[in-house]
């Protein structure tokens, strides 16, 4: 019989893995949508709990359904006392997302969640996520310096609170609707990695907390989670406005990689990063960001534009994201964590789409070893 010819597509790029209704993109033109309204319109107007009901739920919450679904999480932000314990335990030089992925792994075993069919399982597996992650995002960080984890308090906002955890005080006004603003971008951005990654654990009906440990895992991996990070380090390492030409200038001729500029997706600006854009200038109008970090970052944005524009790379989300970020005190660290807190919304509401038509996932291969080998004895083993 003739064996089947197959094209493998590496990184399956291209190759639609499901129906979804949840984000859109169009990379030429610089769209990113959810559930149909552009994200800019979302991160202007709304906030990042409402757009988490949106991404998970379908559709905008009207007063009653926003209040109730902002009140229970609210109430679920306190972590167990025992995963309290688990963190203290853990290697003070451990990664934050090794943590954050242990211990929403862990927490699958106090709320257990194994009928995902059930509607009241899965909205309370979603709210105990979307809640109890910054918490373990901000213990993190204390213990990791030796301080006492700071419990959440109920009369904040969402991205107020979690602040607080992190430094014990209240952000003012701009840094909170900084940081709800991040969330909000991070949200969800179709089938990337940890949303497939996301899909295809959630098409098995494993629990929610194995599939969110799932993405969480695929997302720390640096080719996922991480550029903003690496993009501060990069200002960092330029120093000056004067070196930004020679610095982009020397990385293009030995053909190494930019952070920060380049998508995979988009072949014209991040509608994402052109949000964050207005916001590094709010907080450098406030002190917040200093003007060399401004002055360096503008520096690379027109070199890139000089030079790489007919090639159609632009600063992507991830450019602009660390500046703010480090705007805003938060340590580099905690920078991806702070990615999974957000785009938990996106992969439980994938998640949940799954479930309404699922198939398990089952890819083949395309087989490239030998065949029909004979055994050989030990002894005949050279």
């Amino acid at each position: 019989m003739e064996e089947r010819v197959m094209d493998v597509v590496p990184g399956l790029e291209g190759v639609p893995a499901a129906e979804s209704a949840i984000s859109y993109i169009d990379g030429e033109a610089g769209i990113l949508e959810y559930r149909g309204i552009p994200v800019e319109t979302l991160a202007e107007k709304s906030t990042f709990l409402e757009t988490a009901y949106l991404l998970i739920f379908g559709h905008l919450p009207n007063k009653k359904e926003f209040e109730k679904f902002t009140n229970d999480i609210t109430m679920h932000t306190r972590l167990k006392l025992k995963l309290l314990r688990v963190m203290e335990y853990l290697p003070e030089n451990g990664h934050p997302m090794h943590y954050l992925q242990a211990l929403t792994s862990a927490m699958g075993m106090y709320y257990p969640a194994r009928n995902t069919l059930d509607p009241e399982v899965r909205y309370w597996s979603a709210v105990r996520l979307i809640a109890k992650l910054p918490t373990i995002v901000a213990a993190t960080e204390r213990l990791k310096h030796g301080d006492s984890p700071i419990p959440p308090r109920n009369n904040l906002s969402f991205a107020a609170n979690f602040f607080y955890m992190l430094f014990e005080r209240e952000p003012d006004p701009l840094l909170e609707k900084t940081l709800d603003v991040i969330l909000i971008l991070h949200a969800d951005h179709t089938m990337n990695a940890s949303t497939f990654s996301a899909r295809v654990v959630g098409s098995t009906l494993a629990d929610p907390y194995t599939i969110v440990s799932s993405a969480i895992g695929t997302l720390s991996g640096p080719l996922h989670g991480g550029a903003n990070e690496e993009v501060v380090h990069m200002i960092e390492e330029i120093g000056t406005k004067e070196r930004a030409r020679g610095y982009v200038e020397e990385k293009l001729a030995r053909k190494e990689k930019i952070m920060g500029i380049g998508h995979r997706v988009y072949k014209t600006r991040d509608p994402r990063g052109e949000v964050l854009k207005t916001y590094i200038k709010k907080l450098a109008d406030q002190g917040l960001v200093d003007p060399k970090t401004v002055a360096i970052s503008a520096e690379v944005e027109k070199v890139v534009a000089e030079r790489l524009l007919e090639k159609h790379l632009h600063p992507n989300v991830d450019f602009y994201s660390g500046i703010v970020l480090a705007g805003i005190d938060i340590p580099t660290g905690l920078f991806t964590p702070i990615f999974a807190m957000s785009r938990v919304s996106g992969w439980l509401a994938h998640w949940m789409e799954q479930l309404k038509t699922n198939r398990i996932y089952r890819p083949t291969q395309k087989y490239t070893g030998l065949r029909a080998q004979p055994y050989v004895p030990m002894e005949g083993r050279k």
